[in-house]
């Protein structure tokens, strides 16, 4: 291949799986040992994946958002980092400059089910469950599960 979507900039752990690299865009992340990261996956800079971490297809990972270690991301989950986006600032089109990111954190083995939204600023206590299709908007509790729009405690997991 030509173009390796896998920037220089990117610092891969051992045995990382990228099944299909031509379909990933990866640039300026981290993504820790025996991770494996799915088909049309984008990982941002200054982001980081942990050790034994599985990124679904279709998944956005944005600057500012750390996944620690033994986390699932279902397909299809999107990561937020500005609460108040918007096209253009005094007429012009933004730049990295007329905003600041607002840093995420999903907490060792937890699981984030597939189309999930989550919204930056928040925490996602370790081993806590997001339902599929679930727009979170606040922490999550360590070992809770939540689901919905927005996201609410369903249930709490038996430890374990």
């Amino acid at each position: 291949a030509d173009h390796m979507p896998i920037a220089d900039s990117v610092r891969l752990g051992r045995e990382v799986v990228i099944h299909h690299p031509a379909l990933v865009n990866l640039y300026g992340c981290t993504v820790g040992d025996g991770s494996k990261i799915g088909a049309f996956v984008e990982i941002q800079k200054n982001a980081s994946v942990g050790r034994l971490c599985k990124i679904s297809s279709h998944t956005f990972v944005c600057e500012g958002v750390t996944i620690e270690d033994e986390v699932f991301v279902g397909h299809g989950v999107m990561f937020i980092n500005d609460r108040y986006p918007r096209a253009t600032a005094d007429g012009t089109l933004q730049t990295e400059t007329d905003w600041h990111v607002v840093p995420t954190r999903v907490c060792r083995g937890a699981s984030i089910g597939s189309g999930a939204v989550i919204l930056c600023g928040v925490t996602i206590g370790a081993r806590a469950l997001v339902g599929a299709g679930a727009v979170v908007t606040r922490d999550v509790p360590e070992g809770a599960v939540v689901a919905g729009v927005p996201a609410r405690v369903a249930a709490r997991q038996p430890r374990g």
